[in-house]
């Protein structure tokens, strides 16, 4: 060892010796010991995702919702601490990454304080329920040196890996439109309307509230359906609209759009809901524009396969979905100019329409995105201690995109958006809409 190398390995090991035991590279064999906070629906299947992996051990589970507590308790063999109050799993010693699969209005108070007790993250998306939460949590990932990843599992999908390969190597040419689709029929009676009632007995719901405006319980505001209601949730324009928005802007190599439009409304359904059944959002970036449609049908696809996403390029048509996996079709392209008007035009016009070819031949593969893929990444990164697939910052600029379309919804008007700055640069009222005041006690 000459004195270069011994002066770099020593320069290398001070540098880890400053860092705490937690974010320090782990053998390959180490088990990562896992602490989940919220574990129904989503929660659930991110259990389901975890606990295939030997490396992964499952020693804290936290619900304020009984039921699901006894189900996945019992699921992980009845191994696992459990805890109702999600502060109290963060402050346990012998856990070494947090799950969290709470409401959006609860993500950002958790992962920041779960990164500042020295835990690595994998939080689900949307990954916050306003720009300002987003920004904040990637400052604080940064500052105290966490890894992070956001549930945004179409990112390590090989089959959505190797679709977007290729749009960025220009298989189907300029992309030009990106359009991505959540059909559901859920009219005339949607979520229902039930009455304001007390909470069931045992569940906190005050503390489910958290730092969301104090408002009288009502089954329809809890559990899944919190997703249509604004105080929560950003509907399924933020839920699926992350997802599809976040492979269009990987796709197209940008991080996000220059403005956004979003309208719609309630239509189809007579139900309590806030949030709209119906909507239509547009983004512009540099070259192309993107869109997310929602609107109520089942039987009628807005494609001949019902696939999520279409991207629209000039020498084919990439349809991806989940499940599906891909499928190009191609353009035809001309092999000769058109004539010029003259009287044999109508020969001349039948000579071209034969002298086209396919631009290229096409290609399709099956393929499901399966967040045990994702969720493998998370733990292989949290003993590296690298990037993972999808890190906060990542997971911010996807979500950013869609909470924008729910601020020019509010809004009613188009936005320019200064992505540098994070900033709406024609409309100062929408500004004031990208953060909002805790209830007390809460505080970011």
């Amino acid at each position: 060892m000459n004195r270069r190398t011994f002066t770099k390995t020593a320069a290398a090991l001070g540098a880890m010796a400053v860092l705490p035991a937690s974010a320090r590279p782990r053998g390959s064999n180490e088990r990562v010991r896992l602490g989940i906070i919220g574990v129904g629906n989503r929660g659930d299947q991110l259990l389901d995702a975890f606990l295939p992996h030997s490396d992964a051990e499952i020693v804290a589970l936290c619900d304020l919702y009984q039921p699901y507590l006894e189900a996945a308790q019992k699921k992980v063999g009845g191994k696992a601490q459990v805890q109702s109050d999600y502060r109290k799993l963060i402050d346990q010693k012998d856990i070494d990454a947090v799950v969290i699969a709470t409401p959006d209005h609860w993500h950002a108070l958790q992962f920041v304080e779960a990164c500042r007790a020295n835990k690595d993250v994998y939080v689900e998306k949307p990954l916050s329920l306003t720009i300002g939460e987003g920004r904040k949590m990637v400052a604080v990932a940064e500052e105290t040196q966490r890894v992070t990843q956001v549930g945004l599992m179409r990112r390590s999908a090989a089959y959505i890996q190797e679709a977007v390969q290729l749009i960025r190597e220009g298989a189907i040419g300029k992309v030009t439109v990106a359009k991505s689709y959540h059909i559901r029929n859920e009219s005339p009676i949607g979520i229902g309307n039930p009455n304001d009632t007390d909470p069931p007995a045992g569940f906190d719901w005050n503390l489910w509230l958290g730092p969301a405006p104090k408002v009288a319980f009502n089954t329809n505001r809890c559990l899944y359906k919190f997703r249509w209601f604004w105080d929560y949730s950003g509907g399924q324009l933020t839920n699926f609209g992350t997802h599809y928005l976040d492979v269009i802007q990987w796709a197209l190599g940008q991080n996000a759009p220059k403005s956004v439009f979003a309208l719609g409304g309630k239509f189809a359904n007579e139900d309590n809901r806030e949030i709209p059944d119906t909507m239509e959002a547009v983004w512009e970036y540099d070259g192309a524009i993107a869109t997310f449609s929602q609107y109520n049908a089942n039987n009628s696809p807005p494609n001949p396969g019902g696939w999520e996403m279409e991207f629209r390029g000039t020498k084919g048509t990439l349809f991806l979905g989940d499940g599906p996996g891909y499928q190009i079709i191609p353009e035809k392209i001309r092999t000769k100019e058109l004539p010029a008007l003259s009287p044999l035009y109508r020969k001349e016009n039948e000579e071209q329409s034969r002298a086209v070819r396919a631009a290229q031949e096409p290609q399709s593969k099956k393929g499901n995105s399966n967040t045990a893929d994702h969720a493998r990444n998370f733990l292989d990164c949290v003993k590296s201690r690298n990037a993972t697939n999808c890190p906060v910052e990542v997971g911010h600029r996807s979500t950013t995109a869609t909470l924008l379309a729910r601020i020019s919804f509010m809004r009613g008007r188009n936005l320019t958006w200064d992505a540098k700055a994070e900033r709406v640069t024609n409309d100062e009222e929408a500004n004031k809409l990208l953060t909002y005041q805790y209830r007390e006690p809460w505080k970011l």
